[in-house]
């Protein structure tokens, strides 16, 4: 799965601009599964298990990564725009960059530090104080290779470190999707539906749609969370750790989740020998949100992979997570199809 994971980050998929993602993963599973892609651009699939599952399963992961959106041309060639997504300004700054439909590179640039007053000097710069520069010498120039409404993305090559980890942009949440393809490629007990889901980025409108069609009973969201297990942070405000296993939500910021799934995680860990974890902060959100509110309501758990810096060009997460993440969804889909 590792390489799967790789060339799944090296895909440009700003929210909104998924296409090129849903291709590579159409390309993967064509051939094991039936699949259609939905009006707002969900990729749905349905594999048969060996058995008819008694009770439906879906499974989701996200394919949108977070990124900027071209909002205007300035008369010297430089690019304003808007993120898309929860990107922290500290993480962009001076960053390299990938810009519109035909990847034209630039830097994310900012007025130099030695231009700075003192007050420029102990504060954060605005976003509105931000642009890209694509080496443009005027407005007219840099019409010629992008438009408003363009999408632009971090330009972060991927390499492995230390004992088993991966620095990567976009590991929220291609390292889900892997997972999934993996199971979709491999052969399943039970019947189960899947949805890679678009602009969870933007507020988790593509999973919402993804889940009325489907009308499951139980979803599995299979995700990426943050990993705070670094130098000064303690206690629960690590909220889980690399090398541990999968973290399993009780709560986030957009769902309150079953109990009875999430004790059921930690019962299916325990008799397949699967290293997880729980996530220890209620923090952040993802597609369960809408999902558990679909039609009459759906059951969901959420099992992430530990990864630091997310929403960066510059994600860490150690790839036995993301295995072991993969063996405990595979697991739990099966218990709860029977």
């Amino acid at each position: 799965m590792l390489e799967l994971i790789k060339e799944l980050c090296a895909i440009p998929g700003v929210s909104g601009r998924e296409d090129a993602v849903r291709e590579y993963i159409i390309g993967k599973i064509e051939g094991h599964a039936e699949y259609h892609v939905d009006a707002l651009g969900n990729l749905i699939v349905f594999k048969k298990g060996k058995k008819p599952a008694n009770h439906k399963v879906m499974l989701d992961a996200h394919m949108d990564e977070v990124g900027f959106i071209i909002t205007g041309i300035t008369p010297e060639g430089f690019l304003r725009f808007t993120k898309v997504g929860g990107i922290d300004t500290r993480v962009a700054l001076g960053r390299a960059v990938k810009v519109g439909e035909h990847g034209i590179s630039g830097v994310l640039g900012v007025k130099p530090i030695h231009l700075l007053d003192k007050k420029e000097e102990a504060d954060m710069p605005k976003d509105d104080d931000l642009y890209i520069d694509i080496g443009a010498e005027s407005r007219e120039e840099a019409e010629k290779y992008v438009s408003l409404g363009d999408s632009a993305w971090f330009d972060s090559a991927e390499f492995e470190m230390g004992d088993g980890f991966i620095k990567s942009k976009a590991l929220d949440d291609r390292a889900g999707c892997a997972a999934l393809i993996e199971m979709i490629r491999g052969e399943l007990e039970y019947d189960a539906w899947f949805s890679f889901s678009v602009q969870e980025e933007i507020g988790l409108r593509g999973a919402g749609v993804a889940a009325f069609g489907i009308a499951p009973e139980y979803a599995i969201v299979v995700e990426t969370t943050t990993a705070a297990d670094i130098s000064g942070v303690k206690g629960e405000k690590r909220v889980c750790v690399c090398g541990e296993g999968g973290a399993v939500s009780f709560m986030d910021r957009s769902t309150l989740y079953s109990r009875e799934l999430y004790n059921k995680a930690f019962e299916v860990a325990d008799k397949f020998g699967i290293p997880c974890q729980t996530k220890t902060l209620v923090a952040g959100g993802n597609d369960a949100g809408a999902i558990h509110k679909s039609r009459s309501g759906v059951k969901v758990l959420t099992v992430s992979v530990p990864c630091r810096y997310l929403h960066s060009p510059s994600c860490v997460i150690k790839y036995s997570d993301a295995e072991n993440s993969l063996r405990l969804i595979r697991a739990l889909a099966a218990e709860l199809a029977k």
